[in-house]
């Protein structure tokens, strides 16, 4: 199969690169501004690493059709890139909201949108929507996160209805905490806080998550579409 992640280039991104390349995929993702770690996950796993900001149309669709063109399609779509921010609400800034919006659910509809013409015309196609567990029970001090998450979970439903026709599946995986990047800003006292509020007793690997994106990508899961998956521990029950 052949399959685009973006946000490739480290944390869950990194794990779903690992994880299709070792299953003989090839593989092509997308990162923004961080050369040495694409670098390192390119030459590690073999994929093909592709600079872009996809929050950007038009750079979205030049993306997609270098991966097109290296490929020779896309079977499998990982919509994975996504920032985050705590900040009280009133201090959110004009910007702070157009970056998150941008970046966590712009970029989700204009890769998508990209990609989907090499699907449609197979008949056969895997979306995977990377969302939070916070697009499901909003986060105190994460509103516009909470909310560019929340979308994606409409966006997720929404095009299983319209793509199930041309045999495309689309599915959204919503993560709890996991050891990434994204949460290293936390401190010790709040991610232990956090770890025993999940149900499991341990912060989440990315390769939880991986997994699981495999699975929905997989044959196996063809009658699975429109759903709203959480690898969060139990945390957001």
């Amino acid at each position: 199969m052949r399959v685009l992640i973006t946000g490739g280039a480290r944390g869950i991104g990194a794990a779903c690169v690992q994880k299709f390349t070792s299953g003989g995929h090839q593989v092509a993702f997308i990162y923004k501004s961080n050369h040495e770690a694409a670098k390192k996950v390119a030459s590690r796993f073999g994929a093909l690493a592709i600079c872009a900001d996809i929050s950007k149309p038009d750079e979205a669709r030049e993306a997609v059709a270098k991966a097109v063109d290296q490929l020779g399609g896309i079977d499998i779509l990982i919509n994975n890139a996504g920032i985050a921010q705590i900040k009280m609400f009133c201090d959110i800034t004009d910007e702070d909201l157009d970056a998150m919006l941008s970046t966590n659910l712009s970029s989700a509809f204009y890769i998508t949108r990209a990609s989907l013409p090499s699907m449609v015309s197979q008949k056969w196609g895997r979306i995977i929507n990377i969302g939070s567990m916070w697009g499901k029970t909003g986060a105190s001090c994460e509103v516009h996160y909470s909310a560019s998450k929340a979308g994606l979970r409409g966006m997720t439903m929404a095009l299983a209805k319209e793509l199930g026709p041309s045999n495309i599946t689309v599915n959204a995986i919503e993560p709890g905490v996991i050891a990434t990047d994204m949460n290293s800003s936390l401190d010790e006292e709040t991610m232990r806080e956090l770890c025993d509020e999940t149900p499991l007793c341990r912060i989440g690997e990315p390769m939880d998550v991986a997994n699981l994106a495999y699975f929905l990508a997989s044959y196996e899961a063809g009658f699975i579409t429109g759903q709203i998956i959480g690898v969060d521990g139990g945390f957001a029950v």
